[in-house]
C-alpha cells in the first residue's frame, strides 16, 4: 500500500527552528513530484514548495520564498522541509504529498498521494 507519513513536528516557541520529514512507503516515490503543504485552522491548505525528482532545486511560491527549505533522498523515499525562526502564523497541520506526473503544482487536486499530516504549534 503506497504511503506518505510525516514526522517532525510538535510544540515549539517563536524563534525555534523546524525539520519535517516525509517518508514514502509501499512504493517508489524516487520518480514523483514531492510537495509540502500547511493547513491553518479555518483556512485553506497552502502550498509551501515542491520538488520534482530529477531537480536540484525546489520550487516555491513567492509568499514564502525564502522561509522554507525542501530536500529530498531519493535513496531512502525521503522528502525534508526545514525552516528556522517559527512564528505563531506557522502554526498548522503540515502535510507531504506526492504527484506521479514530473511538474510541481500549487493545487491540492494535482496530488495523487497525502500525509496523515504532523501538527506544529508554534507559541510566543
Amino acid at each position: 500500500q503506497d504511503q506518505l507519513r510525516e514526522s517532525g513536528g510538535g510544540l515549539f516557541k517563536t524563534g525555534d527552528s523546524l525539520k519535517l520529514s516525509c517518508a514514502g512507503s509501499g512504493h517508489t516515490f524516487a520518480r514523483t513530484t514531492m510537495s509540502w503543504f500547511r493547513q491553518a485552522p479555518g483556512k485553506e491548505r497552502e502550498f509551501l514548495g515542491g520538488l520534482r525528482w530529477s531537480a536540484v532545486n525546489a520550487t516555491y511560491p513567492n509568499d514564502v520564498r525564502g522561509r522554507f527549505t525542501i530536500f529530498r533522498d531519493d535513496t531512502k523515499d525521503m522528502v525534508y522541509l526545514l525552516t528556522n525562526s517559527l512564528q505563531p502564523e506557522d502554526t498548522a497541520v503540515y502535510y507531504c504529498a506526492t504527484r506521479t506526473r514530473s511538474a510541481v503544482r500549487t493545487s491540492v487536486d494535482d496530488y495523487d498521494y497525502w500525509g496523515q499530516g504532523t501538527q506544529v504549534t508554534v507559541s510566543s
